[in-house]
């Protein structure tokens, strides 16, 4: 039987405020296979962006185990949680996050820099993704000097060029226009399925979530899967 890239068991995320507890989900359990693209839904608040950064390790949870691209992610120390993120993982969010003051080459190729990359080396697998996005001739241009739809495909790029298997994306059309966001959710289909990744989107889209394999609502604190064609048009 395949090993599942993702599985999610009995999670839960609480915080503190004063002297209770908010309880934001419990009892989250689901899993990813390789190649799947799921896509989270619920409402603003409903701990979408939470259960992502948990799933990243950039937050731990209150209880319960996180196994992502063979690691067990909620126990790892700060400095193994730091490499898994720049191995394993490719995040996507709604803003960009691109250094301004760094061309488009640059900025993709930032995560390999920070693992001890070469310059050259970096800046040459950096100007490779920027073709796959479709922005070879763009690839000196600083990110200021880019359109919302350019800036959020450097970031795809950014993402993808460390190899990870898993790919986290948190509302990543939201800042775009209709016609701009159709184009990136297209492009990021593509490299899902030429890169075989497994994906995970959080989105407030029904249109691009009923393009997923399957769609999962958080809603109440709960976790439930609901089939792709049942979201509104």
């Amino acid at each position: 039987m395949q090993q599942a890239a993702l599985k999610i068991e009995s999670l839960r995320k609480s915080f503190r405020s004063g002297k209770s507890e908010l309880l934001l989900f419990e009892n989250l359990s689901f899993q990813a296979q390789p190649g799947e693209m799921l896509a989270v839904v619920g409402e603003s608040g409903a701990g979408k962006s939470t259960l992502l950064h948990i799933i990243g390790a950039l937050d731990r949870a209150s209880a319960g185990e996180v196994h992502c691209a063979g690691r067990r992610v909620d126990l790892l120390p700060a400095d193994q949680a730091a490499d898994f993120r720049n191995r394993d993982i490719g995040f996507v969010w709604q803003f960009h996050y691109l250094l301004p003051e760094f061309t488009a080459l640059e900025n993709a190729a930032m995560p390999l820099l920070m693992r001890g990359s070469s310059r050259k080396d970096a800046q040459h697998e950096a100007s490779k993704w920027l073709r796959n996005v479709g922005l070879g001739d763009r690839a000196h241009h600083r990110a200021g000097e880019l359109s919302g739809g350019e800036q959020q495909r450097v970031a795809l790029a950014r993402a993808l060029i460390t190899g990870p298997k898993v790919l986290l994306a948190d509302e990543p059309t939201g800042d775009l226009d209709s016609v701009t966001a159709d184009a990136v959710f297209e492009l990021m289909s593509k490299l899902h399925r030429e890169h075989q990744l497994t994906s995970l989107i959080a989105t407030h889209n029904f249109a691009f979530a009923r393009r997923c394999h399957r769609v999962l609502r958080l809603q109440g604190g709960k976790i439930e899967e609901i089939a792709p064609q049942s979201l509104p048009v």
